[in-house]
């Protein structure tokens, strides 16, 4: 079965992005703190502080040979970072794929950066920490496209099993979490993707066409069309005539992360923004949604099997 074909996207739509396609570093974690109030006397340049490192007295780690990367400690762990200075009046934050970095007024004084990085530390180690997560499962193998191979489904895995026959097919029990296919013994790799895919996304729009009206409902609103999708950037999207488009990829996640898109998609009939006003109509029909959002947020594309 082919891929869905997909529309150009409309200018007078809402789209709710998949953070982690997006090339983008302002999709990366990132937080802003406000600098110090103390300005640099008029008519003076700023002190630029010296290269400083922090090693452990009993770390046998090499210095930083870039000027722009140090090392602190925090507690019982020693973080680098990279540090920029710029025009900005705040201090940013940002986790990217090398690490922690910093951008500082340029008037900051190298105490005052590290004064705030502590105050920050809980929330850059557990960002620190979801960014390797992220990264190590990169590193696990693609699945084998064969008999007994897994892949996820609804927020839990099936088993796939393939059956020699002439007579195309196929059919998931819900007891053993087994979907059969049968295929040609002369059949490729491709073929039995292209099934499985068709499979997934007949399952995707059954249970959209199930979640809508049960959120719409809550939200005593009303749309006039839906779709499936298979973009890469975004999990769904509303336009302002009511057309909602989900993402068939969410087939894969658990229900709650399901409801969390379809939730969120039939709010922009209500507010075609994302202002506090939004969050509080998606908060009004699924007051779960901080945790469901946290959670698609958190899986990658590493986690999906490759059509």
């Amino acid at each position: 079965m082919k891929l869905l074909r997909q529309t150009p996207p409309d200018p007078q739509q809402l789209a709710l992005q998949l953070d982690f396609f997006s090339p983008d570093t302002s999709s990366q974690p990132s937080v802003d703190q406000p600098a110090p109030k103390h300005i640099p006397p008029r008519g003076t340049m700023p002190r630029q502080e010296p290269p400083e490192l922090f090693p452990s007295p009993t770390s046998s780690a090499p210095p930083l040979a870039s000027a722009g990367r140090r090392r602190l400690h925090v507690g019982d762990h020693i973080l680098e970072y990279r540090l920029q200075r710029s025009k900005r009046r705040t201090i940013g934050f940002l986790i990217d794929e090398d690490g922690l970095r910093l951008t500082a007024p340029r008037w900051v004084p190298i105490a005052e950066i590290e004064s705030a990085i502590r105050e920050k530390q809980r929330w850059i180690f557990t960002k620190l920490s979801e960014r390797r997560e992220r990264s190590a499962r990169r590193l696990q193998p693609q699945m084998q496209w064969c008999d007994g191979a897994t892949l996820p489904y609804l927020g839990g895995e099936l088993t796939l099993r393939i059956l020699n026959a002439q007579a195309a097919g196929i059919a998931y029990d819900a007891a053993t979490r087994e979907l059969t296919v049968c295929l040609p013994p002369e059949a490729g790799e491709q073929q039995l993707k292209d099934r499985v895919q068709g499979w997934l996304q007949a399952e995707a729009k059954r249970l959209f066409a199930e979640r809508l009206p049960l959120y719409a409902e809550k939200l005593g609103a009303s749309y006039q069309s839906f779709a499936l999708s298979s973009a890469t950037t975004q999990w769904g999207s509303c336009t302002a005539e009511g057309k909602i488009r989900l993402n068939w990829r969410l087939i894969h996640f658990a229900l709650p992360m399901i409801d969390y898109v379809v939730a969120h998609e039939l709010s922009h009939l209500r507010e075609m923004n994302h202002s506090p006003r939004f969050w509080a109509t998606v908060q009004s029909i699924f007051p779960e949604f901080e945790a469901a959002k946290r959670a698609l947020r958190n899986s990658g594309p590493e986690t999906l099997p490759i059509f």
